[in-house]
């Protein structure tokens, strides 16, 4: 089955216009849908639309509504949200250029493959893609979707290009309220050094196939038992509410070296400046000299 474009439109860079389709990059993961049912007749319950005082009423009979005071509402048809007016319904225009990392992570909220809408606007397509890619920038524009506007990034990805939509700045919190407290101190350079060389030992490629939901897994394997009329011991891994950070507190510096183990704990050592261990070395030297002149 092909796959339907998620927005059909043209992209603009000055008065060069590129006819593109747009197709969602990803997908809804594996879920466990529930359903809720009432437990004495093990019949599924049903929910209807209904108007205080009226009862069920048909679904024609819905319209959208705006409530501006209370109970007061402005009634609005779908002919009417669709006549709003908008330039970026069918034209993205790249008004800026900017170094990708220019960009917080944070911000980005979805993508989308973009390809040329057809055989004639290949050319241009191309064309943009490869000065995204040499220039090694990121366009910027607003483009408008299923009722809404947004920021829109693209940027060069393989034979194609990537959309990606971001956040507005409002609808991203602000770190410093949830960061404030959280001191400003020195880490020890032993336990730096530590923790570098686990994060050295782990370092390794991004495989997005290592990955699996697991919680969708045991909810498979829940379901299966239940259908045969077994039962799980659902309680044998409970804590009771104990403390998850256990009953002792777990020294940091003897955890980081049971982590890394004896050979990477060696080249850990073997990172510190030779400046340290001379001024140690110094220091017990001049300890031993004193102890004998007192003598």
């Amino acid at each position: 089955m092909v796959a339907r474009p998620y927005w059909k439109g043209q992209i603009r860079l000055a008065l060069v216009s590129i006819p593109v389709e747009i197709y969602s990059a990803t997908r809804s993961g594996a879920t466990i849908a529930f359903n809720q049912i009432h437990e004495p007749s093990g019949k599924r319950i049903k929910y209807e639309k209904i108007v205080p005082g009226i009862g069920p009423i048909d679904l024609d009979d819905i319209v959208k509504g705006f409530e501006y005071a209370k109970g007061e509402y402005v009634l609005l048809d779908e002919k009417e949200i669709e006549g709003v007016k908008l330039e970026s319904k069918k034209t993205l225009e790249l008004t800026q250029f900017v170094d990708a990392h220019d960009i917080d992570m944070i911000y980005f909220e979805k993508p989308y493959y973009v390809v040329p809408a057809d055989d004639l606007a290949e050319e241009a397509f191309i064309v943009l893609r490869e000065a995204l890619r040499r220039s090694r920038k990121v366009g910027l524009g607003q483009l408008a979707m299923r009722g809404r506007e947004y920021v829109v990034s693209i940027k060069a990805c393989g034979r194609g290009m990537v959309m990606e939509t971001l956040r507005y700045a409002d609808e991203v919190n602000k770190a410093a309220r949830y960061f404030h407290e959280i001191g400003d101190g020195e880490p020890d350079d032993e336990l730096l050094d530590l923790a570098t060389t686990l994060i050295d030992k782990k370092t390794g490629k991004f495989h997005a196939s290592d990955f699996h939901d697991r919680y969708v897994d045991a909810l498979k394997e829940l379901i299966e038992h239940k259908k045969k009329g077994k039962t799980l011991n659902i309680d044998s891994d409970d804590e009771g509410g104990a403390d998850p950070r256990g009953n002792n507190v777990v020294d940091l510096m003897a955890a980081l070296k049971k982590s890394i183990g004896p050979a990477s704990k060696a080249k850990a050592t073997a990172k510190k400046p030779a400046g340290k261990v001379a001024a140690k070395s110094d220091a017990k030297s001049a300890g031993k000299t004193s102890a004998k002149k007192r003598a």
